[in-house]
């Protein structure tokens, strides 16, 4: 769980149904766009203040700068790029740049910009590159978003925001990742696969350092019938490529698993075995390995993910209390280097391996990015029986994550947040990917993550989640709250106040909402 303040900035997604193409498809690779700077017209077409300086093996690239002590602000150019041409492609953008003297940055998306502002009929969307400060010689950078069908305009923008330093962009490449998702719906055959007989699966997800008598305390008093299980690296990783100490890790990670395994089972818990750190994962900011990176741009990293997952599949063939194996956590696709393969293909090849080895496990998909609803748009499901697909649920996270990564503490759910209206319709409107994707493919949804931040003022978390539990509940969907005895910002066990470490000594209104809904539930046999 992470980033959830940045989803918006990350990715759009769009879909077509199918028999509604106007026109072929433009081929993966097709280029809009491309500058190296060079020639009599090489600033042709942008707006705003630059020069040219010297480019990467090359007499020329495009320079911005803002002196050290300039004011609060920022510099900028920016070109329009044809968006008739764009609509519900997902786009890759490149560029190579360097910096000098990049002072610090505000909030983590300012400084150096490698940006693709595009305009909806709702709104505007921000997706961008993640630059360094400082200084730094000739890099790339990548990042890729998909267009929606509505956008109005789409901008490349290439600038230093709210910093001073002077930074040198070149070899500009705007061009086609993949086409528009084409949706064919899949027609009901018999009762939707849930991997489970019971009425309902509810719980939360838990910490792997959790002790035994927390175990009984979830499954035994407070009635829950699932957990979701990390498997979770935490702490710096300087190699995220070095897959000995990923080895040695996972191991480790294992046999803490293998020794909770029969206090799950004694207690009553389903439990959901999370990836949450495939192997070439970075460290993000909440301080453990994602799935990015080298998943997506080291061919041994992805052919170790689908090892892993036949290793386990071995492992823990015919283990009772397993409901479901989560493939990755949140996975983040980006740029798919050449020759690997993305988010969709990687799970389905992976689900493959395992279905070769267990024919009945359940296995657990979310999408890209960051296991949002809105990824689902962006997907389909995987040529695997038995196939159960998730999402994480955090919007709007200026709401839940409030006070998290800084900035303000007085968001107030229901109310206004970010210039709209949040209620409980507006999150049911959130969700509709999920529920567009349920009815459509005849699926089933299982709600891996979701929450608010306990210090939400005047009691808005309680009502967040008492609203989106409603709407889980109304759309026969399994739900695991995040996070049981983890980290105190998401304990429904602590009240409101972020100075006060100790848990409530009275039971909160989030806690008694769980525990209500807990109390519904009917134990695994």
């Amino acid at each position: 769980m992470n980033k959830y303040w940045l989803l918006t900035t990350l990715v759009c997604l769009a879909q077509i149904p199918a028999g509604a193409e106007e026109r072929p498809a433009l081929p993966r690779g097709h280029v809009y766009f491309s500058t190296d700077f060079e020639g009599a017209d090489a600033l042709k077409g942008w707006s705003g203040k630059a020069s040219l300086g010297p480019g990467f093996q090359s007499p020329h690239s495009l320079c911005v700068e803002r002196p050290a002590g300039s004011p609060a602000g920022s510099a900028a150019v920016t070109f329009s790029l044809p968006v008739e041409a764009m609509r519900g492609y997902l786009v890759h953008f490149s560029a190579r740049i360097r910096a000098e003297n990049v002072s610090a940055k505000p909030q983590p998306w300012n400084g150096v910009k490698f940006m693709a502002p595009i305009v909806t009929a709702d709104g505007r969307l921000w997706p961008a590159a993640e630059t360094p400060v400082g200084t730094f010689d000739w890099q790339s950078f990548r990042f890729a978003a998909r267009v929606p069908l509505d956008a109005k305009s789409i901008t490349l923008h290439l600038g230093l925001e709210l910093v001073t330093g002077k930074a040198w962009f070149d070899d500009i490449r705007v061009s086609v990742g993949k086409p528009p998702i084409v949706v064919r719906p899949r027609p009901a055959a018999g009762p939707v696969y849930k991997g489970h007989n019971l009425p309902r699966l509810r719980g939360a997800m838990v910490s792997p350092d959790i002790d035994p008598e927390s175990l009984r305390v979830l499954g035994q008093e407070w009635k829950a019938n699932v957990i979701r299980w990390q498997l979770i690296r935490r702490g710096r990783i300087d190699d995220p490529l070095d897959l000995a100490a990923y080895n040695r890790w996972l191991e480790s990670a294992l046999a803490q698993f293998d020794a909770a395994l029969p206090f799950c089972e004694r207690y009553g818990l389903r439990v959901v075995l999370d990836l949450h750190s495939p192997p070439g994962g970075r460290t993000t900011s909440g301080g453990y390995a994602g799935s990015d990176h080298g998943l997506f741009a080291s061919a041994a990293c992805q052919k170790r993910f689908v090892e892993l997952w036949q290793e386990i599949a071995r492992k823990y063939r015919g283990a009772k209390a397993i409901w479901g194996y989560d493939l990755a956590n949140e996975p983040v696709e980006g740029v798919v280097e050449e020759g690997l393969a993305d988010w969709q293909e990687l799970a389905e090849r992976t689900a493959k391996a395992i279905r070769a080895i267990d024919p009945v496990r359940t296995i657990i998909v979310e999408p890209a990015q960051w296991g949002s609803p809105d990824g689902l748009k962006d997907f389909q499901p995987i040529d695997v029986p038995n196939v159960v697909y998730s999402v994480h649920m955090y919007v709007p996270g200026a709401f839940t994550h409030q006070g998290v990564h800084g900035g303000k503490r007085e968001v107030r759910y229901p109310g206004e947040i970010d210039g709209k209206h949040w209620d409980k319709a507006q999150l049911e409107a959130a969700l509709q990917p999920a529920i567009d994707f349920q009815k459509t493919y005849n699926v089933h949804i299982y709600i891996g993550e979701f929450s608010a931040i306990r210090w939400a003022p005047d009691n808005s978390a309680y009502r967040y989640l008492r609203d989106l539990i409603d709407i889980f509940e109304s759309h026969d969907w399994d739900w695991t709250y995040h996070a049981f005895r983890e980290w105190h910002g998401w304990s429904v066990e602590h009240g409101p106040d972020p100075q006060d470490l100790r848990p409530s000594p009275s039971p909160t209104d989030r806690q008694r909402l769980l525990q209500s809904w807990f109390a519904k539930n009917i134990p695994p046999r």
